[in-house]
């Protein structure tokens, strides 16, 4: 945090965690490693870290029961008293996003229309995680059906932000964002669609990484061309369990004909920067896209005096002279974002609307945007489709000159946990009104549609206390490059 930023004042009131939750991911695989913590000793201390904490900010759900969860603890216990190790993960307590596939635990996906629905097969993800050792405890809160960044539905309630209890913690992966800030968890899984990794990470002073598209594929799927635009990726308190956990979720799979064949190179990713490399580093901030952004008050003032400790180190880091410089037209690119939405959106609803009473029983929302998919054209997807395109040329030209483009991960400070979604943007000029629940989130799109790595970093506090992030966006594939840049950044 710089010296500039103001510290929360929840902090004082947050419960301090335990000698083990207070660890990081990292560290605590090497003290189970090491003997120094047993698997059991760490389920107690997170089940009751859960059971004092979770009730205020609902972010764990699904939580299954301690007796189970202690047997498992034992056995791999046992594992290591046998001197073998299922991986860095191992005995290491997990909850997954509620819109995984979990063998044997709910995934609800937040609508009352799969209440009951208790899946037989673990998603592609979740059987990495376990494979190398994690135990699943749960599921983290999301909103219905991941849409909006609210982690809020009618089945589990809202998740309420991890330093303020009366706004938002963001989404989708809401409640794993808070399950990280308040050490419920020591390292965490979400996904990204439209800044589903990186707005709640932002709101709560966590990291959080959209990798390439294509670098952690996803299974079970309706769809492997299209709809890998959304992808699964890695949350975490520092930098190193980012990497560690992308390590452990990437990695080509025959089934996703898009997925990523070259291995995620984890020992470059841990590399730490030499000081000639610092000095090399070219960051473009993009700000509010020459007023084309509307964005709270605030909201670039604390991105832009955090990106300081990046300057403060030898980095260039360059203000967007105009938009011209980008290459590209915003309202195009918006515009072009709206179709691809609607035809995986609507794609993605289908098969519940088609359920009894399931209109009913889906928030107005995604009610609207499955309805506009109707009358969406080959065309018209056709043309979005060469929209993106020339978009994405765009960005790789700007990133043929700059290491990483930088913009605030969010338009907005966390909003008042009752809303359902600003309406509004309140600037310094004047108040923008939002034509869209989700409008006030488009600064997440440019990385999604070009497909490019994205970390989201903790920008600090701002004047009321709340958290900001900003988004680091890297080079075509370059994800073990962008860790390494977020690592300098993590060490102002």
């Amino acid at each position: 945090m710089t010296k500039s930023t103001i510290a929360n004042p929840m902090q004082n009131k947050i419960n301090a965690p335990c000698a083990i939750t207070a660890l990081s991911a990292s560290s605590l695989s090497k003290a189970i490693h090491s003997k120094a913590y047993s698997c059991v000793e760490v389920m107690q201390a997170y089940l009751k870290r859960i059971a004092d904490v979770n009730p205020a900010y609902n972010a764990i759900i699904s939580l299954r029961s301690e007796a189970e969860l202690l047997a498992e603890a034992q056995a791999h216990d046992d594992m290591l008293a046998a001197g073998n190790s299922k991986g860095w993960l191992h005995g290491i307590p997990q909850a997954i996003k509620d819109l995984s596939p979990t063998a044997g635990i709910p995934t609800v996906y937040g609508s009352p229309l799969m209440a009951k629905n208790v899946p037989l097969e673990d998603g592609l993800m979740v059987q990495r995680m376990k494979a190398a050792g994690a135990i699943i405890i749960g599921k983290t809160n999301v909103p219905e059906f991941g849409l909006g960044s609210h982690s809020f539905n009618t089945v589990f309630g809202a998740t309420n932000n991890a330093f303020d209890v009366t706004k938002t913690a963001g989404g989708s992966s809401g409640g794993s964002a808070v399950a990280l800030a308040q050490h419920l968890l020591p390292v965490a899984d979400g996904s990204d669609f439209m800044g589903s990794l990186r707005n709640p990470a932002g709101w709560n002073n966590v990291y959080g990484m959209r990798p390439s598209q294509g670098r952690v594929p996803m299974w079970p799927a309706a769809d492997v061309w299209v709809s890998p635009m959304g992808t699964e990726g890695p949350m975490g308190r520092t930098v190193e369990d980012v990497a560690r956990l992308m390590d452990t979720q990437a990695g080509f799979d025959v089934r996703c004909p898009i997925s990523i064949r070259e291995s995620f190179d984890l020992e470059h990713a841990l590399k730490p920067m030499t000081s000639a490399e610092v000095k090399s580093v070219k960051v473009l901030w993009l700000g509010d896209l020459g007023g084309y952004l509307p964005m709270e008050d605030g909201v670039s003032a604390i991105c832009e005096l955090a990106l300081q400790s990046l300057s403060s180190k030898g980095c260039h880091v360059e203000h967007m002279a105009s938009q011209s410089q980008l290459g590209f037209q915003p309202e195009r690119i918006w515009d072009a974002w709206l179709t691809w939405r609607q035809a995986l959106i609507g794609a993605r609803l289908a098969p519940f609307i088609a359920m009894k009473n399931g209109r009913a029983q889906i928030k107005p929302e995604a009610l609207g945007e499955y309805d506009s998919s109707l009358l969406l054209t080959g065309e018209a997807f056709m043309h979005a489709s060469a929209q993106r395109t020339s978009f994405y040329q765009a960005m790789v030209k700007l990133l043929e000159t700059y290491d990483a483009i930088a913009l605030p991960s969010a338009q907005v400070w966390p909003f008042d946990v009752k809303m359902r979604y600003p309406t509004e943007i309140v600037t310094t000029k004047g108040t923008v009104q939002m034509d869209t629940y989700h409008r006030w989130m488009e600064a997440t799109i440019y990385a999604t549609f070009a497909g490019l790595p994205c970390i989201s970093v903790p920008a600090g506090f701002g004047s009321k206390g709340l958290p900001m992030g900003i988004q680091l966006i890297g080079k075509p594939q370059g994800d073990a490059d962008l860790l390494r840049l977020a690592a300098v950044f993590e060490g102002r």
